[in-house]
């Protein structure tokens, strides 16, 4: 190639070489990407070439019509993103494209263009949107669409867009496009949401729906921000009128417990619907809406139609599950806890009222404490509202009848202490009495409880056998002897009854008030046993140590025992489960002319044995009596009572005045026995009628 020495080759020239410093090279779009020019020189034919680079000054002007016809492939490749067709162009080619756009100050104006192809191929896909499935296709389309059209305009996204704070980026455009255009469209939008309300009310019949559809459509609408205002108001709304109406429904058909299985049911349903395809913020408006129609409406029908069923027929698994669901409602435990209450009055007064139970009542008192504790502890969680409620319960229910409770307790508990080990173990019997104890503290009649088991557990005088006693007799010292002494503070008095000591010199200690003997004789046949005996089994135990065999009679005449405290002592000794002696003839009863030896053969598990006297059976009478005795201890705390309320109100109304004793008083009283009362403080000058009006008192200082 022939050139003058002093020739330049300019860049832009055909025939000169061009040399792009660091650039692409030549591209399909006729844009050639440079960073400078470059020039050869030479001073001399054939002399070597020098290769020269000088910088541009200025970017390169882009070839006419290059914005135009590069906007057109762009174009063209987001239509065919948009209707899923190949791309013609290579997608590095597209991307580069873009960015010689952007470096040219085309960005505003390409993103305008982005913007109003994108709407056009939305209008497009408008007329195929008449089904779930194809709003659901269309917007998975369009979520991959601009994934592609995003990376193709990346550049313009991360420089242009990202400049400007008021623009959204591509991939929120694309959003804003598609709910502006499409979900916006109210036939579109009112279509889409009826259809999801339709699939979720078949589901919640028991059809079986697409539920991946149902996840990307409500996914879709959470995506656009428009789930609350267009889904969320009007699924609550319709799911309220369900249930409403489904709680109304099967109250009446079904029975409690299968309605609360029902009830659970449905939480659960909508509890796996919010895992599964709502949106989270759904939950908990959504849970409160079924609790509120199939629960919280429904409460007092509930219990009144099912609970009692529950508690007589002990369902405990039931139970739990009406604790659970109503404690997830406001009230709802309040409104157990009242019928609850109610409850247990009703059926303990069917107990303590009713005089042919009084054989079983406190069996009974037990086996119903002992259940309904149950009830607190497994189904209630122990709450501590539905303990002190019991509580209350039982103290109001049990002094329904006075003194009876009181008095039946003393007899059971004597009756199970004189069996001891025969019917339970010592574990079992210590149980027993502290569940007695809680029953016990229940009633308000204490004083009937005390004054029947002191007639119950008799007179049981305490012998003592000092050493010089022991040795003056010549009695053989292997002989063990245990004494407990109790004092006068500790135990009532009783009316004297004279027996005949078996030794003389005993006979001074007799009328010491010591108790709780207990006898243990030398030897039996069968080995060694200790037996813990009253004071009259002691005086019958130890004529045999003088004979073989004594009759009724005979023993009656040497020891002084009242005719049937005798009886019932031989019977406990020869016809009890721990026969020490034996009686002829054989039978259950003391009859005259009976005949009683010692039982060579007797046998027993245990070291040492307590002999239970046998228990009398008390009269209408002694009753009566025992009534009387009760009276008569509490009528000085009925005589404080009124003395203290008088002292400090002065003037009182006789109405009045009954009821604060009533409140202050922990045992029941009858009307008529306060007014004795109040007529014997009169007659002592406590206090006095009103010269002007007879129904009020005053106070006598």
């Amino acid at each position: 190639m022939a050139e003058d020495s002093s020739s330049t080759a300019s860049c832009s020239g055909k025939n000169k070489n061009t040399f792009l410093a660091g650039g692409v090279g030549h591209h399909a779009n006729g844009l050639t990407k440079s960073a400078g020019s470059a020039t050869f020189t030479s001073s001399k034919p054939g002399a070597a070439k020098k290769l020269v680079i000088k910088n541009f000054k200025e970017k390169p002007k882009l070839p006419e019509n290059y914005t135009q016809e590069t906007w057109q492939k762009l174009k063209e490749a987001v239509e065919a993103i948009q209707n899923s067709t190949s791309i013609q162009y290579n997608l590095e080619e597209l991307y580069q494209a873009v960015e010689n756009l952007c470096s040219h100050k085309i960005s505003a104006k390409l993103y305008k263009q982005l913007r109003l192809v994108s709407i056009v191929c939305l209008l497009y896909a408008l007329d195929n949107v008449l089904f779930l499935k194809k709003i659901d296709k269309c917007w998975q389309d369009h979520c991959r669409q601009m994934i592609m059209i995003r990376s193709i305009f990346l550049f313009l996204d991360r420089t242009y867009v990202l400049q400007n704070s008021m623009l959204p980026s591509i991939w929120d455009m694309g959003l804003e496009l598609f709910r502006f255009y499409i979900i916006s469209d109210q036939k579109v939008q009112s279509k889409t949401i009826s259809g999801i309300l339709l699939l979720i009310e078949k589901e919640r019949n028991g059809e079986t729906v697409d539920r991946s559809l149902l996840r990307s459509l409500l996914s879709m609408l959470s995506d656009l921000q428009i789930y609350q205002d267009s889904f969320e108001q009007r699924f609550l709304e319709e799911t309220n009128q369900l249930y409403a109406a489904e709680g109304q429904r099967l109250m009446q058909e079904r029975e409690v417990p299968e309605y609360l299985h029902h009830v659970n049911k449905r939480l659960e349903e909508e509890a796996d619907r919010v895992i599964t395809y709502l949106d989270q913020s759904t939950q908990k408006p959504l849970i409160a809406t079924v609790e509120k129609q199939l629960l919280g409406e429904h409460l007092t029908a509930t219990l009144q139609k099912g609970l009692n069923n529950l508690l007589d027929e002990n369902r405990i698994a039931d139970l739990s599950l009406l604790y659970q669901l109503f404690s997830r409602v406001r009230g709802g435990v309040q409104a157990l806890l009242q019928h609850w209450i109610e409850y247990i009055k009703a059926f303990g007064s069917t107990i303590v009222i009713n005089p042919e139970k009084d054989k079983t009542m406190v069996q009974e008192l037990l086996d119903f404490k002992d259940k309904v504790d149950y009830i607190i502890d497994v189904c209630f969680m122990k709450n501590e509202k539905f303990v002190n409620a019991m509580k209350e319960a039982f103290e109001t229910f049990i002094n329904k009848r006075p003194n009876k409770p009181a008095e039946l307790i003393a007899k059971y508990v004597d009756s199970k202490l004189r069996a001891g080990n025969k019917e339970a173990t010592d574990e079992e019997l210590e149980k027993m009495l502290d569940k007695i104890m809680i029953i016990f503290r229940f009633i308000y009649g204490k004083t009937e409880y005390t004054t029947v088991n002191w007639k119950e557990c008799g007179q049981t005088h305490a012998l003592v056998f000092p050493s010089q006693y022991m040795q003056c007799q010549n009695i053989p010292g292997n002989i063990e002897l245990t004494v407990n002494i109790l004092t006068m503070g500790y135990w009532p008095t009783y009316v004297p009854m004279e027996v005949h000591l078996r030794f003389s010199k005993l006979s001074t200690w007799a009328n010491t008030q010591l108790y709780d003997f207990i006898f243990f004789p030398s030897a039996l046949s069968k080995g060694k046993k200790e037996l813990q005996v009253s004071l009259f089994q002691t005086l019958v135990l130890l004529m045999f140590n003088e004979g073989e065999e004594f009759s009724l009679e005979e023993i009656k005449l040497a020891t002084g025992i009242e005719d049937s405290e005798l009886r019932r002592t031989l019977q406990s000794l020869a016809c009890g489960k721990a026969r020490v002696l034996t009686k002829a003839p054989k039978s259950k009863e003391i009859e005259d002319g009976d005949k009683f030896s010692c039982n060579d053969d007797f046998k027993h598990k245990l070291f040492r044995i307590k002999i239970n006297q046998i228990q009398m059976k008390e009269t209408v009478e002694e009753q009566a009596s025992t009534t009387e005795r009760v009276f008569q201890d509490r009528q000085y705390q009925i005589d404080a009572a009124i003395v203290r309320i008088m002292k400090m109100r002065k003037t009182l109304s006789h109405n009045l005045l009954l009821s604060e004793v009533y409140n202050q008083l922990k045992f029941p009283v009858k009307p008529a026995d306060l007014k004795k009362r109040i007529e014997s403080l009169i007659d002592r000058d406590y206090m006095e009628r009103d010269k002007e009006n007879p129904n009020q008192y005053n106070y006598v200082a």
